[in-house]
């Protein structure tokens, strides 16, 4: 595969302060806004095989891509779109430099997607270039209250991928981009009580904390902004 530039960089990189990233972040996948991720050179997320979702009411987007590169998406209602990848795994709206020809009216898909999100839950990307970038993500913290948060975007991510069994047929991500974005929409879930949120409460069942996560992501879909104030059980750590 050609190298990605930007990516095989040891060096770390600033992903701001992460209270600030995580509202960003969840205003970008309720429809609010855009990501806003410092990509530098790097366009790995564009040259690495990946398919990208085009939803009918893309407008914009659907004026620009041409029609004889997209497929009707599998399982999807009509409408639902999907640009494939070329020859060499780059996307084919890519010039030779790397750059997106269609960047203003880019796929809503390529709006939120922000590998500082794999940095934030603590679990690689599946595909390597993109886990290497994201590796060298490095946040800073305001507050506690910052840590805390962070605390509650890996904690969700790890009792979600190691509880499958407790969540309505099994069914969690197997793909760690939205494993990913699942632990930033439930991290209230996870968040400690403490004084704020009306003092230290007992941790919750495995089957009520899963309860809670289904119900999180639920109103996050629902309003785009559920209660993340910490009035979940207090499991950050476990």
């Amino acid at each position: 595969m050609t190298p990605v530039s930007g990516a095989n960089d040891g060096h770390p990189l600033p992903a701001g302060e992460f209270s600030a990233w995580l509202r960003e972040m969840r205003a970008a996948l309720a429809g609010s806004g855009d990501s806003c991720t410092p990509c530098g050179d790097c366009y790995a997320c564009c040259s690495t095989s990946h398919f990208v979702h085009i939803e009918p009411d893309e407008h914009e987007t659907l004026s620009v891509v041409p029609r004889v590169l997209t497929f009707p998406a599998p399982g999807a209602p009509a409408g639902h779109l999907v640009l494939p990848y070329d020859a060499r795994g780059h996307c084919p709206l890519l010039d030779e430099q790397g750059r997106c020809t269609i960047y203003d009216r880019r796929p809503r898909t390529c709006r939120v997607y922000d590998c500082r999100v794999f940095a934030a839950a603590g679990i690689p990307a599946d595909r390597e270039p993109i886990s290497r970038r994201a590796a060298r993500w490095e946040f800073t913290f305001a507050d506690e209250h910052a840590r805390a948060e962070h605390a509650a975007v890996r904690a969700a991510a790890r009792f979600v991928r190691d509880n499958a069994g407790l969540f309505p047929g099994g069914a969690v991500p197997e793909d760690p981009a939205q494993l990913a974005v699942l632990a930033a929409k439930a991290a209230g879930v996870f968040l400690f009580g403490g004084e704020e949120a009306g003092g230290p409460r007992r941790p919750a069942s495995g089957s009520e904390i899963a309860g809670a996560v289904v119900q999180a992501v639920a109103g996050f879909e629902g309003d785009g902004e559920p209660d993340s104030s910490g009035s979940g059980a207090d499991v950050a750590d476990g």
